[in-house]
C-alpha cells in the first residue's frame, strides 16, 4: 500500500509539472496567435473582447478537464448556472489557491476581472488581460467610472477582496474596494465560496508540494447581497456603508477561510 502511495504522488507531481506547463504555454499561444488574429479580423472592440473573455473560458475548461483527467485534481462548481447568468453584479470570492480565477472564469465566459497592475509585466498572462480589457486595480484614477460603465452594460465583475492567497493559519481581511466599488455603482454583489481539500497552490506552498492525497475544490455560488440592504443615496454616507458591507463579506467569507485551515 505504501509503494502504491507513493508511486501516485509522485504520478500527480508529474502531472502537476506538466499542467503548469500546458496553462503557461496555452497563455503564451492565446496571446501572440490567437489574439493577434481577433485584431486583425474583428473590428468591432466590444465584440472582440466578448469572443477573447469566451475563448479563455474555453481554454479554462480544456485546462480543468485535462487537470481532472490526468489525476492531479478533482472539483465541483455549485450553481455553476447561476454564475453563467449573472449580470449586471460583483461577484466577490475568497481566494485560497492559484487557481481560484481558473474554476470561476470557466462557468463565466463573459466575466470582466480586476486584476493586479504587476500582472502585466507576465508575459504569460499580460497578453489575456489586454486582450480581454479586463480592469487593472492599478488605474485608480479611472477605475471607478469604467466599473460602473461595464457594470451598467451587462457585466459582471469578479473581485477577490483579499488582494492575494490566504495565508493559511492567518486571520482573513478584506481591502474595501469590492465593497466601495458596490456601493459607489449601487450594484449588488454575489458571493461565492472556495475550498480545497489539501493545501495546494496556496500561499505557502510551491507548485511541487502535491499533497498525499487528492485534493478536490469545491466552488459554491452563495447570497446575492442587495445593496439596498446596506446602501441608500442621499440617505447614507458611501464610506460608512462601505465598511459595513465590508464588515458582512469578511464574515460571509471568513468561515471558509476557518475551514480551509482547519483541514
Amino acid at each position: 500500500m505504501h509503494v502504491v502511495a507513493w508511486l501516485n504522488r509522485l504520478w500527480r507531481l508529474l502531472m502537476t509539472g506538466f499542467c503548469f506547463t500546458l496553462f503557461g504555454l496555452g497563455g503564451l499561444l492565446l496571446s501572440l496567435v490567437w489574439f493577434n488574429l481577433l485584431l486583425l479580423i474583428v473590428r468591432d472592440k466590444n465584440r472582440r473582447r466578448r469572443l477573447a473573455r469566451r475563448s479563455i473560458s474555453a481554454s479554462f475548461r480544456f485546462f480543468l478537464a485535462v487537470a481532472k483527467g490526468v489525476g492531479v485534481l478533482d472539483y465541483h462548481i455549485h450553481g455553476a448556472d447561476i454564475l453563467r447568468s449573472e449580470r449586471s453584479c460583483l461577484v466577490v470570492a475568497n481566494h485560497p489557491t492559484l487557481i481560484d480565477y481558473v474554476l470561476l472564469a470557466s462557468v463565466m465566459p463573459e466575466t470582466d476581472c480586476l486584476v493586479k497592475g504587476a500582472l502585466l509585466k507576465n508575459p504569460f498572462v499580460s497578453g489575456v488581460i489586454r486582450a480581454a480589457d479586463y480592469l487593472v486595480n492599478s488605474e485608480a484614477d479611472r477605475l471607478l467610472v469604467q466599473s460602473q460603465t461595464r457594470l451598467a452594460q451587462g457585466d459582471t465583475l469578479l473581485i477577490f477582496p483579499e488582494g492575494t492567497r490566504t495565508r493559511p493559519g492567518e486571520e482573513m481581511t478584506l481591502q474595501r474596494g469590492a465593497a466601495n466599488i458596490a456601493v459607489r455603482c449601487c450594484s449588488d454583489l454575489r458571493i461565492v465560496t472556495i475550498r480545497c481539500s489539501e493545501h495546494l497552490l496556496d500561499k505557502q506552498s510551491k507548485w511541487y508540494n502535491v499533497p498525499p492525497t487528492k485534493p478536490l475544490f469545491e466552488v459554491t455560488a452563495g447570497q446575492r447581497v442587495q445593496i439596498e440592504h446596506f446602501y441608500q443615496a442621499n440617505l447614507q454616507e458611501p464610506a460608512l456603508a462601505a465598511r459595513q458591507l465590508n464588515r458582512h463579506l469578511l464574515m460571509q467569507l471568513q468561515t471558509v477561510g476557518n475551514t480551509f485551515r482547519t483541514q
